[in-house]
C-alpha cells in the first residue's frame, strides 16, 4: 500500500506496554500519527492531527475515553473512535456507543478484531466486540434507560471535576487545569453531592471509581 495514502490512526493508551504492542500490529497497515496517554492529550491532538480513527482505551488519567469522545463530538461530529478496553460491561458498551463510539473492542480479543474494527470504522460502520453484541443490542432495544446509569445525570463539567477530584487533585489545581476559579470546582462539587445524594469527598470518590470515570 502506498504510504501516503494509508489511513492515519492516533493511539491513546496510559499503558506504554501496550501501546507498544498496538505500534506493532498496526503499523503494517496504518500510519500511526502519535500515541498520548491521557484524555486531555488525546483530544488536543485529536485537534491538532485530525487522524481518520483514534482508538483509544476507556480508563485513563485526567479525562477518561468516553468523556474524550463527546468532547470531540462536539467540534469534530464526524470523529471515528475505537475503544480497546478491558471492561467487558454491557453498561460502558452502551456508554461508549450512545456517545458516538465507532468500535468496541475488549483487550483480551484476538489483535485481527482490532484491525477488523478499524478498517469498520473507516468504513462508517460500528463495531461491537461479538462476546458482548447480542447483550448490548438487547438493552440499547430497550431504550437509554435500559441500563441504570446515576453519572448520566452529571454534566461534561462535573464529570471532568469528579475524575480530577477521584485522582486526588486539590480544587486550586483543578481550577489552574480547567483555567476556572476555586469557587467554581467547589461549587460543582457540591451540586454533585446533591444531585447524587453523597455527602463526603471519600463518597464522591467511590462512587467515580463504581461508575468508570476514575480507575482504581
Amino acid at each position: 500500500m502506498n504510504r501516503s495514502l494509508r489511513p492515519r490512526v492516533l493511539l491513546a493508551d496510559d499503558h506504554r506496554m501496550v501501546a507498544e504492542g498496538l505500534k506493532r500490529l498496526l503499523s503494517p497497515e496504518f500510519d500511526l500519527v502519535d500515541v498520548v496517554e491521557d484524555g486531555r492529550a488525546l483530544v488536543a491532538a485529536a485537534k491538532k492531527l485530525r487522524p481518520d480513527v483514534i482508538v483509544a482505551d476507556i480508563t485513563m488519567p485526567h479525562l477518561n475515553g468516553i468523556d474524550a469522545l463527546a468532547q470531540l463530538k462536539k467540534d469534530h461530529p464526524g470523529v471515528k473512535v475505537v475503544f480497546l478496553t478491558m471492561h467487558q460491561d454491557v453498561a460502558y458498551a452502551c456508554r461508549a456507543l450512545e456517545t458516538g463510539a465507532s468500535g468496541y473492542v475488549l483487550k483480551h480479543s484476538a489483535p485481527a478484531e482490532l484491525i477488523t474494527a478499524i478498517r469498520a470504522a473507516l468504513s462508517g460502520k460500528t463495531y461491537l466486540t461479538p462476546a458482548l453484541a447480542g447483550e448490548v443490542f438487547r438493552v440499547m432495544q430497550q431504550g437509554p434507560t435500559a441500563v441504570s446509569d446515576p453519572a448520566a445525570s452529571l454534566t461534561p463539567r462535573q464529570r471532568e471535576i469528579l475524575q480530577l477530584l477521584a485522582e486526588g487533585r486539590s480544587a486550586k489545581e483543578i481550577a489552574d487545569a480547567l483555567a476556572i476559579s476555586s469557587r467554581t470546582v467547589e461549587f460543582h462539587k457540591y451540586q454533585m453531592m446533591e444531585a447524587l445524594g453523597l455527602h463526603t469527598n471519600a463518597e464522591l470518590v467511590h462512587f467515580a471509581i463504581r461508575h468508570g470515570i476514575v480507575a482504581v
